[in-house]
């Protein structure tokens, strides 16, 4: 299966995720929803973000030139919102996947497909 194809089929195409990335842990895109774009450096702030994530505690996390607020992560999980909007980061073995949800969308559903795919991912070795 293509980079894209998970991207289509298995986060977007879930209906519980409205744009969504995949990205290589070398700042390289694997593959993006149409529409969606994160910056070389919003996108080097948040896998450093996974080592220490105090910079997106104080300043918020920057994703598609929109500025999310950081509500809490994980070994493996930076989750942020923008009002009833937000994102769910995952981290794998060799790539970063972020989902984001829209206002009409349950973040609890979106953190799910995510981290879902990101559990399968390592488990292949990505």
């Amino acid at each position: 299966m293509s980079w894209q194809a998970y991207v289509d089929s298995n986060l977007v195409g879930t209906g519980k995720v409205h744009m969504a990335g995949i990205y290589g842990l070398d700042g390289s895109t694997w593959a993006t929803s149409p529409g969606f774009s994160v910056a070389p450096t919003e996108l080097q702030k948040l896998i450093a973000a996974f080592e220490d994530s105090n910079d997106i505690q104080a300043n918020g996390l920057f994703l598609d030139g929109r500025k999310y607020f950081y509500l809490r992560s994980g070994d493996n999980s930076i989750y942020a919102r923008l009002g009833a909007e937000g994102v769910t980061c995952v981290k794998t073995t060799q790539a970063i996947l972020i989902g984001q949800y829209e206002k009409d969308m349950q973040a609890g559903d979106c953190t799910v497909v995510v981290e879902a795919l990101g559990d399968y991912l390592r488990s292949t070795g990505y």
